[in-house]
């Protein structure tokens, strides 16, 4: 039988061939050319949310007992509601952001370098591991790493900061602050702004940690005697005061000396002094102080009765100079006094309030060079 016949016809057998030859390779190569494939392309994920994603080598999922904080991270309390908050967040969702760890290999342990909190509160869930990313991080470039992360979206309170700051210029051999606020991207002016914590008694640095006092609040302490610091401490977190509110306040304080010995309940007195002036049911006695301070100011001019004047003025929110609104204000007192009996008159707080009043115009006229009012 021809050998054409054993394959099953000579069509089935030529077109066999034919699909076999060299010659026709070359026209499938000359129309396109054939795909190649490596080794890592059979393993490369070629789904469509894989494009443009490359995965990491240093992601990690832990065992937690593998891992330990850094005995030097700058971070110094926790809060122990925000952990439980943490924890059941974790418990529900896991952990949706990893934690970033050093290996230690002379311990053989994983050292936290950002994420303690996390970690902490995997713990209080009872979750055995957690994921992480690995870095190559030596010990000494750690502190830069955490405050780089914490300083800068202000995770950490204040007073942590400032201790981190100060260790951190430590490591950088006693550098110029300057080159320290540039080292974690800070500006000269708030590093200050964090140093000045530490200058603060230890119960306002305890609540500036627990997060009752802020370190905007904390400024208006700064300058005043340890005795008045500690009432104006207390008087900041019993009363909600604002930042703002504080700093007037203690403004206001500075135009009165303290005496070198005054005790806690003088502080605490003059502090409360203070504090009935922003009190808006005493409006009669704020009109009789601003009052006085003006007629000092104008009287008996120095630059203590106008930074007082100035302190008062800030405090109770007085508004800029305006002809309209005092001619306003002059015919509601005028219309007031036409009304006026003498037996009304007589009455301490209205003799007194006008009496405060004619002092302090006297004290303007005078001083600023009107015509007397008899010319």
């Amino acid at each position: 039988m021809p050998d054409r016949d054993r394959f099953g016809g000579s069509e089935e057998h030529e077109g066999f061939r034919s699909r076999q030859s060299p010659d026709d390779g070359k026209a499938t190569a000359a129309g396109r050319k054939r795909k190649r494939f490596t080794v890592d392309a059979l393993f490369s994920d070629t789904r469509p949310q894989a494009a443009g994603v490359t995965d990491l080598t240093s992601a990690k999922e832990i065992r937690r007992d593998r891992i330990v904080p850094d005995p030097d991270q700058p971070r110094r309390s926790f809060d122990d509601e925000r952990l439980a908050e943490l924890a059941n967040s974790i418990a529900r969702e896991g952990v949706l952001q990893p934690i970033v760890v050093s290996y230690d290999a002379a311990q053989d342990i994983y050292v936290i370098v950002h994420g303690e909190r996390r970690w902490r509160a995997v713990g209080i869930a009872g979750q055995e591991t957690l994921p992480a990313i690995g870095r190559d991080v030596p010990a000494d470039r750690r502190l830069m790493h955490q405050l780089m992360e914490n300083v800068v979206r202000d995770d950490l309170n204040a007073v942590d900061r400032a201790a981190a700051l100060r260790a951190l210029r430590g490591q950088l051999g006693g550098a110029p602050w300057e080159q320290v606020a540039e080292a974690v991207g800070i500006r000269r002016s708030r590093l200050f702004q964090l140093l000045g914590t530490e200058k603060l008694p230890e119960r306002a640095q305890d609540d500036i940690r627990a997060g009752r006092l802020s370190e905007k609040q904390s400024r208006a302490l700064q300058g005043l005697p340890p005795a008045r610091q500690d009432a104006l401490h207390a008087a900041i977190v019993a009363h909600s005061l604002s930042a703002g509110q504080a700093e007037r306040l203690a403004r206001m304080l500075k135009t009165t000396p303290a005496p070198a010995d005054e005790s806690p309940a003088e502080a605490r007195e003059a502090i409360a002094g203070v504090l009935a002036l922003i009190d808006p049911a005493s409006l009669p006695h704020q009109s009789t102080e601003l009052l006085g301070a003006l007629s000092a100011a104008t009287v008996a001019p120095s630059r203590e009765s106008a930074a007082r004047l100035k302190a008062l003025s800030a405090l109770i929110g007085a508004p800029r100079f305006d002809q309209t609104r005092m001619d306003r204000q002059i015919h509601g007192l005028a219309a007031s006094l036409a009304k006026a009996t003498g037996e009304t008159l007589r009455q301490p707080g209205t003799r007194r309030e006008l009496l405060a009043l004619r002092d302090a115009i006297d004290g303007l006229l005078g001083a600023r060079g009107a015509p007397d009012r008899d010319a």
